[in-house]
């Protein structure tokens, strides 16, 4: 049995083992806390609670440097919300007019406002067209009413619009919301990625964390094929003059390209991410896919949104 001994400690007496020093004895008996290695939080010195009595043996100890790392999830961990409740709407067309001669703006005045947050997607049934998802937005001005669903729509290679399938005054169903790529306020970053209509489930996003977020660092980048499909000016306008610093428009034609629009594909113009960042894009799949395997290298959150042109 090893031989004991006292020690005064603080005033206090201490009964401890031969051989211990004076701090394994303060330690043990909970007078001081041990050193912290987490970014300097705490140094030896009054512990903010009692520790426990006594501590195992010297060959049974715990580095207390490894007592000190948090434990609990990745910084990268991140617990989905549950989804929103779904519901059904009848809605009338009551508005369809050209924003480019390859961009229509439609808008249907439902029944009664859907729950729906900033870039949530609906399920639209057309007679003759199927079940078709799509992204209610906002006029280019920002403007759009509680019972409306305002759609940014594409015309394909031969002219054909989904548009086209919804004259003046048609009825149509509406069931949502659907998808998960809504905007989620909190976080690092905000970084929105858009092509071509995929700008109107973009602009959702923007607009409203400016109004919810308006400190938040917000970086925005626009493209399309051709220069004169760039039909979102106003639009990002209006974020520049909330404060937005970064916001780049590309184009793939250089046929009448303004000096503000880049050349090339937009996926050449993004920011460096960072694993903070939180990235919305909107768009074909070729750009949908490569901003998904940038922010999966560097393990930022992405919510892809693919929009059928």
């Amino acid at each position: 049995m090893s031989a004991r001994c006292s020690l005064v400690v603080n005033g206090k007496s201490v009964r401890i083992a031969t051989g211990d020093t004076p701090l394994d004895a303060a330690v043990a008996d909970g007078m001081i806390a041990t050193a912290q290695a987490t970014h300097g939080a705490a140094v030896p010195g009054q512990g903010a609670t009692p520790g426990a009595r006594r501590v195992p043996g010297r060959r049974e100890r715990v580095d207390p440097i490894k007592l000190a790392l948090p434990a609990g999830p990745s910084i990268h961990a991140h617990a989905e919300e549950p989804a929103p409740a779904v519901a059904m709407r009848t809605g009338t067309v009551t508005e369809v007019r050209a924003l480019t001669a390859h961009v229509i703006e439609l808008v249907v005045t439902v029944s009664k406002d859907l729950p729906l947050g900033p870039g949530a997607q609906v399920a639209l049934a057309l007679d003759g067209v199927g079940l078709r998802t799509l992204y209610p937005t906002l006029r280019v001005d920002g403007s759009a009413e509680l019972n409306e669903l305002v759609f940014h729509l594409a015309r394909d290679e031969d002219g054909w619009s989904l548009a086209d399938s919804l004259p003046l005054h048609s009825e149509v169903k509406i069931r949502g919301p659907v998808g998960r790529a809504q905007y989620r306020p909190g976080g690092g970053r905000l970084v929105l990625v858009s092509a071509g209509c995929g700008f109107g489930q973009i602009w959702s996003i923007a607009r409203a964390a400016r109004y919810i977020e308006p400190t938040r660092d917000l970086c925005v980048v626009v493209g399309a094929r051709d220069p004169l499909d760039l039909y979102m000016r106003e639009s990002l306008e209006w974020l520049r003059a909330t404060g937005v610093g970064r916001i780049v428009l590309s184009a793939d034609r250089s046929r009448q390209r303004p000096p503000d629009v880049r050349p090339g594909p937009l996926t050449a113009h993004l920011p460096a991410l960072r694993a903070t960042d939180v990235v919305h894009v909107a768009g074909d799949s070729s750009t949908v896919g490569a901003v998904q395997v940038l922010a999966a290298a560097v393990g930022a959150r992405c919510y892809p949104v693919l929009v059928d042109a």
